[in-house]
């Protein structure tokens, strides 16, 4: 199947999910997930009245990119930009038209289920300011935060944090390493006026959720700790827990394929008896099962009960084989 009639069909596989999205405000959604629908390392998203595409394993021909901007003018006749991130570390590489340079580096704004979200097509960093794949997380936290306090690990631009501010969360704090993706998400509470209910805190996430679990803060052996925000012992309604598969620091490693309770662990300590942790997990070679074992036993080994589960589905416009996501989404109660 080429290239143009792949689109055509993912297109019309969402004709449904496209009407519901209309219905509930939003305009922000993938329309093409390649590895999936015929085209692997191409992902092709809406993001209000843009497209983006973006390549992962190979660059796109002059060709194709005009098959692409062919089948996308058929549904809006959007601008589109192109991020060629195929070579090292997922880096954009390509050059763009002046115009269309200017276009992905403006601020552009585009709404999930009436939320407002700010973005731009091309930052400083390299991925999407939202992640469209979160979307069901977002939806979560929103209808279960009403006066409850919310913890939102790894906040990136802080589009949980959000939304549980929008569903009426009592406070919200959002906790990232990042002072760029935390400046997004001080926009967006600002955007969707719930800035008074939010804190944006930039840490090391070791040394933030051991602190607000009573835990010492510790660190990788022989190397001495860089200087951290002080916080307090505290305990929350709702902890989101969303990590990156890899990454170290001197406070410790985030491995969600060996050592997931590593983090687990005190982030569940400051969740409240009674309360909800949403974990994630993004890792395909993760057995979703397993994980989810392995969350129950650290809990027991807490003491503690997990009382109910709710697997979270990413939508539809995220399609996967065997219906078996690598994103996997558990909101665990615990007592």
């Amino acid at each position: 199947m080429s290239l143009q009639s792949s689109l055509a069909n993912a297109f019309k596989q969402r004709a449904e999910f496209f009407k519901q999205a209309k219905r509930d405000q939003t305009d922000c959604y993938r329309v093409f997930h390649g590895t999936v629908e015929g085209e692997t390392g191409l992902n092709i998203d809406r993001y209000g009245d843009a497209w983006l595409v973006q390549t992962f394993h190979h660059a796109l021909s002059t060709e194709q990119l005009a098959e692409i901007r062919t089948e996308l003018s058929k549904h809006a006749d959007f601008p589109m930009v192109y991020n060629d991130r195929s070579h090292k570390n997922s880096r954009v590489v390509n050059l763009l038209e002046d115009d269309t340079q200017a276009f992905a580096e403006s601020e552009q704004v585009f709404h999930e289920n009436g939320i407002a979200f700010t973005s731009k097509l091309r930052h400083e960093g390299q991925d999407p300011l939202l992640f469209l794949d979160m979307r069901i997380g977002r939806e979560y936290i929103k209808k279960h935060s009403q006066d409850k306090t919310v913890l939102n690990l790894f906040s990136y631009t802080c589009g949980i944090g959000t939304a549980a501010a929008v569903g009426g969360a009592s406070r919200v704090m959002n906790i990232d390493f990042s002072s760029f993706a935390l400046d997004a998400g001080k926009k967006n509470a600002i955007l969707n006026q719930v800035g008074a209910v939010c804190e944006f805190i930039q840490s090391d996430a070791f040394p933030a959720v051991r602190q607000l679990a009573g835990l010492p803060v510790g660190g990788r052996r022989n190397q001495k700790l860089p200087k951290y925000p002080k916080l307090a012992k505290n305990q929350f309604d709702m902890v989101f827990l969303d990590p990156p598969r890899f990454a170290k620091s001197a406070f410790g490693t985030v491995d969600l394929i060996n050592d997931y309770q590593g983090l687990f662990k005190p982030a569940m300590l400051a969740t409240k008896a009674g309360g909800t942790i949403v974990c994630c997990n993004n890792v395909a070679k993760v057995e979703r099962q397993t994980w989810f074992d392995s969350l129950v036993r650290c809990v027991k080994k807490q003491g503690r009960d997990v009382t109910h589960f709710e697997w979270l589905d990413c939508h539809q416009d995220f399609p996967a084989f065997d219906e078996n996501h690598p994103l996997k989404i558990v909101a665990l109660t615990i007592d």
